[in-house]
């Protein structure tokens, strides 16, 4: 497998690691968006959310949780991003599910926000009828 996550956690790529146990691993992005940009992963390869096993995500979001609590004391956060991207089109970079967990400061520029555009009430809840029926039962 190419994949650089799972080179990572067999120890054959590099990474500045911050926490690891038997089942996640949490290290420094190396293309951080603010200080302290640290990335969660599972060790068991899923390319993304539609393909990673339930407990699996439950184990790294309870890592993730464990970090952002670190990454508060440490660097005295008050605010913090989790972004998780799935595919080409929401820019998911590597093929590996992954959490970004990103210290933020009011006024500090890191490029996630957008501006409130009220939708279209009937389409919303046309979409939202769609989505429920398309849960797997």
């Amino acid at each position: 497998m190419d994949c650089i996550f799972c080179k990572i956690v067999s120890g054959s790529v590099p990474s500045f690691k911050v926490f690891e146990n038997s089942t996640t691993l949490a290290f420094m992005d190396i293309n951080p968006l603010s200080e302290g940009h640290v990335l969660v992963i599972p060790k068991t390869h899923a390319a993304n959310l539609w393909e990673i096993e339930d407990a699996s995500l439950r184990e790294t979001i309870s890592t993730a949780r464990l970090l952002a609590h670190g990454l508060k004391n440490a660097l005295g956060l008050d605010s913090m991003n989790m972004v998780q991207s799935n595919g080409p089109g929401a820019l998911q970079s590597v093929d590996h599910f992954h959490l970004h967990l990103i210290p933020r400061k009011v006024g500090d520029g890191v490029p996630l926000d957008w501006n409130l555009s009220p939708g279209n009430r009937e389409k919303i809840k046309s979409v939202a009828a769609k989505i429920s029926a398309g849960l797997p039962k």
